[in-house]
């Protein structure tokens, strides 16, 4: 039985387009909205087939006005980034459609499989992913692509940080000034650029069973060309936020251990970590918000203003 409020629920429009793209016979039965995305609209649609089965779609769309304008790049970037992926080890989900300038759409859309697993964003079974997370990553960077994706782009810079309230002044100031500095030279490698536990499936078994294992790496809309420590020091800087600053620090020796190289100078190394933490306290409030609605109930704004201050403090012990 077809759900029609539920299928209501996809613009008439996008709805058609997505019709267009299905096999004879199938039909939208069921859609459901995904959590954990703050650019864009995720839409699960089940589809029905012709023998009497179902198979799962996703569907991505910008809607907000503030990443519409963006939405014609990223969505560029996502088609060119699935269209590689398949042919490749890296888990993706692999593209249907596009619509990146929303000339069939309401609004520019991306239509793609979906994959398996779940996101895992808890402190349970933390020590068993981070490897995990580190090997994935390393096959991510290990890619060639015939076409490079566009170089990367930092938006932060010294003037934009935002300081979070009661941080460490003295640290803060001295983090602050390193992305003054030009950044170092390196060598580019293929970048996911959001890679980080919410853009990473798990299968995770019940106690007792085998471990767990990746199953997909979603959201490629910010594929890049640059430096491995990038990719390495966002991810450090989520896992700082979502389960202690220790464990941001934890992860560039774990990429390492997985075969990933790393920036030679402790220097460089530094930039780049301090980089994104920074950049982090700029959307601070947004992020732990995703997180909420995700679960971590307890990761309020200011839990995770503490943790980024304890980890960029520590970064700046540790490297500075």
């Amino acid at each position: 039985m077809t759900n029609h409020d539920e299928v209501a629920a996809v613009r008439p429009l996008t709805l058609a387009w997505v019709s267009r793209h299905l096999e004879v016979g199938e039909r939208i039965v069921r859609t459901e909205g995904l959590r954990g995305g703050i650019t864009a609209e995720m839409r699960r649609l089940t589809i029905g087939t012709r023998d009497g089965g179902t198979r799962d779609l996703v569907l991505r769309t910008f809607v907000d006005p503030i990443y519409v304008e963006r939405a014609e790049d990223w969505l560029n970037r996502e088609a060119g980034a699935l269209t590689l992926l398949a042919g490749t080890d890296v888990p993706a989900p692999g593209l249907v459609a596009v619509d990146t300038n929303a000339a069939h759409c309401e609004y520019p859309s991306l239509l793609m499989t979906h994959l398996a697993g779940r996101t895992v964003l808890d402190d349970e079974g933390l020590e068993a992913r981070v490897p995990l997370l580190a090997r994935q990553l390393v096959a991510v960077h290990a890619l060639r692509p015939a076409k490079r994706p566009q170089e990367y782009v930092a938006l932060t810079t010294a003037d934009t940080v935002v300081v979070p309230r009661g941080a460490d002044a003295a640290a803060w100031a001295a983090a602050t000034d390193v992305i003054r500095n030009p950044a170092p030279p390196y060598q580019g490698r293929f970048l996911h650029r959001d890679f980080q536990p919410g853009n990473v499936l798990f299968d995770v078994p019940p106690p007792g069973l085998a471990g767990a294992r990746i199953t997909g790496v979603v959201d490629w809309a910010a594929t890049s060309w640059g430096p491995p420590d990038l990719d390495v020091a966002h991810c450090s800087t989520n896992l700082a936020l979502l389960h202690g600053p220790a464990w941001g620090l934890r992860f560039p020796d774990a990429y390492e251990e997985a075969g990933g190289v790393l920036a030679a100078a402790a220097s460089e190394r530094l930039y780049w970590r301090v980089r994104d933490g920074l950049a982090c306290s700029e959307e601070v409030q947004v992020v732990a918000r995703s997180w909420r609605e995700a679960g971590r109930t307890e990761l309020t704004t200011r839990v995770v203003e503490e943790r980024l201050d304890a980890y960029v403090t520590a970064l700046m012990n540790a490297l500075g």
